[in-house]
């Protein structure tokens, strides 16, 4: 028998009738099936939740995601590529999210260790882990959160032409680079590269988000439109809240899912918008990316 046959007989032998939030009945495969599956037909877990959503099987681990989402909505999330530098703050969160959402493959980087610092708002960052390489913290939750997600790690600096060559065929770039150093340099990276480049700052209690695809200026324009800023940027000298911080990735996320399933970002983009948010007086502002 083919070995995709068998893989599709298995599931549907597999598959259990349940239910959405909503009441609607659904078929969904119990949490471990689709390893059970995987297992006996010798298949990654990724393909073969990809290979149940495609026969209309919803994997338990899912449900929730439903009916925002729909089966082939959910496969490709599994089938895309994201590309997520900086695993601090920021971009912990950021790699929790896309693993619990089902983003099936996640290229990562991180030089750096944790340090005490990062413990009022890392959500990797543990007493257990300081001095650790956050690269490594990364796949250990990411085992933890969803196995079925395909991991790979740089744990090199990435510096000049490395973010282009990070970014390179990925469906989606995110920027979680914690001050502002690398941001001009990861935004060229991304255009160079053809990406759509999310990219996320936090500044004492207000969070920053705006999308810029490829040859579009994002927040590293904005910023620095002329390379560099002529001052301390807010970034870097009025701390990260963690509630502020919190924002900046669930606003990043949802970027990320709309890029993912093909559709326009809501920040950024042909509006040139960029979402801030003032946790402080409570607003949310979109202002503009254009000169």
């Amino acid at each position: 028998m083919d070995a995709s046959v068998m893989l599709h007989s298995s599931l549907e032998q597999a598959a259990i009738p349940g239910t959405l939030p909503d009441g609607a009945p659904v078929r969904t495969l119990a949490h471990g099936a689709v390893g059970d599956v995987a297992r006996r037909a010798g298949a990654s877990l990724r393909q073969t939740e990809i290979a149940a959503l495609e026969l209309g099987l919803i994997p338990e681990r899912y449900l929730r995601n439903f009916s925002t989402l729909d089966c082939a909505a959910q496969a490709r999330l599994l089938r895309a590529r994201v590309a997520l530098v900086g695993l601090g703050g920021l971009g912990g969160h950021i790699l929790e999210g896309l693993a619990r959402m089902g983003f099936g493959r996640i290229r990562m980087a991180d030089h750096d260790v944790f340090e005490p610092t990062n413990l009022n708002r890392q959500l990797l960052a543990t007493e257990a882990d300081l001095g650790t390489p956050k690269a490594d913290a990364a796949v250990r939750r990411m085992v933890l959160v969803n196995p079925a997600v395909e991991p790979e790690v740089w744990r090199d600096r990435l510096e000049g032409q490395d973010f282009a060559r990070f970014y390179a065929g990925a469906d989606v770039a995110i920027d979680a680079l914690g001050g502002v150093t690398f941001r001009p340099v990861a935004e060229a990276g991304a255009a160079a590269a053809g990406v759509p480049l999310i990219a996320a700052s936090v500044a004492g209690w207000t969070a920053m988000v705006a999308t810029a695809l490829p040859g579009e200026r994002g927040l590293a324009g904005m910023f620095f439109p002329h390379g560099r800023a002529a001052s301390p940027p807010a970034e870097d000298v009025l701390g990260c809240q963690p509630p502020a911080l919190l924002v900046a990735a669930g606003l990043a996320l949802s970027e990320a899912v709309r890029l993912a399933l093909g559709q326009p970002p809501r920040l950024g983009g042909p509006g040139g918008r960029m979402a801030v948010v003032d946790l402080a007086a409570v607003s949310l502002d979109r202002l503009s990316l254009r000169e």
